[in-house]
């Protein structure tokens, strides 16, 4: 692999990572306050590892294991740091299974934001549809049934990815919302420290999965995710313990990493369909659009 491609996928993951788990990133700063300077030490450090090297590391492994049964999961983790060109011709052959899945669900997960969810409002048009709240079962709806019938003309099993994408968008959805409601009850409980880092990184689980599904877009080398996320998830913890009270101030960066969310998820379907899509176009859309809303938060605040 390129020098160059490699440090801009890691730069690229390691962005989309923090942008993605800014909210979480919030709430667990607002548990730790109430916490000792030994907890928020053993948060940053072991828990650390424990978020990337137990969740962020397994969570590919088991999304490549599930496209390539035939490896078993201890083979797939030994053919990602294999340089077998069969192994990766497998992997490379079931790709589009994983983009499309993937795409859906981030897809989903976009919209979902854009009618649902509460919003600073960045650009014209999001509070618009805010107001059409209704309306996004019926868009991803559509959606999904067109993507599908346009899969069922190269594959049954390309189609069927897709449904397993909104399938697994409607289960972690509902999770992600009982665990943020879960979260914000430690706030100020009466739970031990320990256990409440324990929730932590129960719930952290749940949070990383969007970031996970959003590496593929990027790269499907994991140890390249397992860098990127990694290093997202470091540094996104030192801003947790040291300085979320500033990152709360740029209101719309949430807005780059739903619109980042888009935009990936998009590549991922294109890519799924066989749309030769640059592999430096995703890190770069990342850095963009991203940047675009933190000059935007920054300009507020003027």
């Amino acid at each position: 692999m390129d020098i160059g491609f490699i440090i801009l996928t890691v730069l690229g993951l390691s962005l989309f990572e923090i942008i993605t788990s800014i909210d979480n990133a919030i709430i667990n700063a607002e548990v730790l306050k109430d916490m000792s300077q030994r907890a928020r030490r053993w948060f940053l450090l072991w828990g650390f590892f424990f978020a990337v090297f137990v969740v962020r590391g397994l969570l590919p492994l088991l999304i490549v294991w599930i496209a390539n049964p035939q490896f078993g999961l201890v083979g797939v983790f030994f053919a990602a740091f294999s340089q077998d060109p069969k192994i990766a011709q497998a992997i490379e052959a079931t790709s589009p299974l994983l983009l499309l899945g993937g795409g859906v669900f981030l897809v989903f997960l976009f919209f979902n934001w854009l009618f649902l969810e509460a919003k600073n409002f960045g650009l014209r048009g999001e509070k618009f549809f805010q107001a059409q709240g209704a309306w996004f079962f019926a868009v991803v709806s559509i959606l999904l049934t067109v993507i599908v019938w346009l899969a069922l003309q190269k594959d049954p099993m390309l189609a069927f990815s897709a449904v397993i994408g909104s399938t697994a968008f409607f289960i972690i959805h509902g999770f992600k919302q009982f665990a943020e409601e879960q979260e914000r009850k430690l706030i100020g409980g009466n739970m031990s420290d320990i256990s409440k880092i324990a929730y932590l990184e129960v719930l952290d689980s749940t949070f990383s999965i969007d970031g996970v599904i959003g590496a593929f877009a990027f790269t499907f080398s994991i140890p390249l995710i397992l860098l990127g996320n990694g290093l997202g998830a470091l540094v996104l913890r030192k801003l947790t313990i040291s300085n979320i009270e500033r990152i709360k101030k740029y209101k719309f960066l949430k807005n780059g990493a739903m619109y980042s969310i888009l935009f990936l998820g998009v590549i991922m379907i294109l890519d799924s369909f066989g749309h030769h899509i640059p592999v430096w176009l995703s890190p770069v859309i990342t850095f963009g659009t991203v940047g675009y809303f933190f000059l935007k938060s920054k300009k507020e605040l003027s």
